[in-house]
């Protein structure tokens, strides 16, 4: 025996580490208050998650209504780059919600694990907004738009739709569609099966029982009990977790001076806003 065989041996027996990453909560930005999922706020967490050598897989737990399509395609496309540098497998494991975004994101997983009464889809496009041109009008409000650029008004809420805005805005949608669709086609393969599902990739979702089905997701399974069937009971489980201060939070980071009051206002303003616009995405899945 060699002095070097004890520690050997002590390596050997070190248990398997399982890193755990939480994408929970609408992707992008929702105002200072409410700190949405974006590749600036994650992007540590997953380098921290990947690369320690002791590391056997990465899990990701996904619950997520979804949110900005372009911070879903950085976000996953951080975890597949980090996946290939490190050479290790991911497994996302869905808990209320992965939709639209969220799914774009369990996705850039190898496999993807669900509950049977997870929600998961939701592979399509939304835009939705209000008219106020009649409400300005009965309140006597005199609205004035000045623009360079014949179309820079495009949209505008407080005037009559316009049937050339909405074409250009569904152009826009079916392209960002397409890209998704390519996306999970990349990642799931003859997973899919559209041939049980004609609307599989139109937008609309299921439960995780059917996602399993219809080749959305691999199986059921929770997190500890999944991992620690796969790679041994003396599986660990590293957490890790953003935790923004309290000051930032309230946006008031950095507030101070004759502006602090205005400022903070604003962010709680920005933050009252974001709220809303998070909990009308979570209620689209009964949450």
């Amino acid at each position: 025996m060699s002095w070097y065989d004890p520690i050997l041996d002590r390596v050997r027996s070190r248990p398997p580490i399982v890193s755990v990453v939480p994408l929970r909560g609408v992707i992008g930005s929702l105002g200072p208050l409410r700190r949405g999922l974006s590749v600036d706020a994650v992007g540590p967490l997953l380098q921290a998650a990947f690369r320690p050598r002791s590391v056997t897989a990465v899990a990701l737990v996904v619950n997520s209504p979804g949110g900005s399509p372009a911070q879903s395609e950085l976000i996953a496309g951080r975890i597949r780059d980090l996946a290939a540098e490190y050479d290790k497998p991911v497994i996302a494991f869905v808990e209320d919600v992965a939709a639209s975004g969220g799914y774009w994101l369990a996705c850039a997983a190898d496999e993807i694990r669900v509950t049977p009464t997870s929600i998961v889809g939701s592979i399509g496009v939304i835009s939705a907004s209000f008219g106020f041109q009649d409400a300005i009008a009965r309140l006597g409000v005199e609205r004035r738009v000045h623009t360079a650029g014949s179309r820079k008004s495009l949209l505008d809420p407080f005037r009559p739709e316009q049937a050339e805005d909405v074409e250009h805005l569904t152009a826009i949608q079916q392209e960002m569609h397409a890209r998704f669709i390519a996306w999970v086609r990349s990642r799931r393969g003859d997973r899919l099966k559209p041939e049980d599902e004609p609307e599989l990739l139109e937008g609309k979702f299921w439960t995780g029982a059917r996602s399993v089905e219809l080749g959305l997701a691999d199986g059921e399974g929770e997190l500890r009990r999944t991992l620690r069937e796969r790679y041994g009971a003396r599986t660990r489980f590293r957490v890790l977790s953003r935790s923004p201060g309290l000051a930032r939070r309230l946006g008031l980071a950095g507030a101070d001076g004759p502006g602090a009051a205005d400022g903070a206002l604003a962010g709680l303003a920005d933050g009252l806003i974001g709220a809303v616009e998070e909990r009308a995405l979570w209620s689209r899945f009964g949450l």
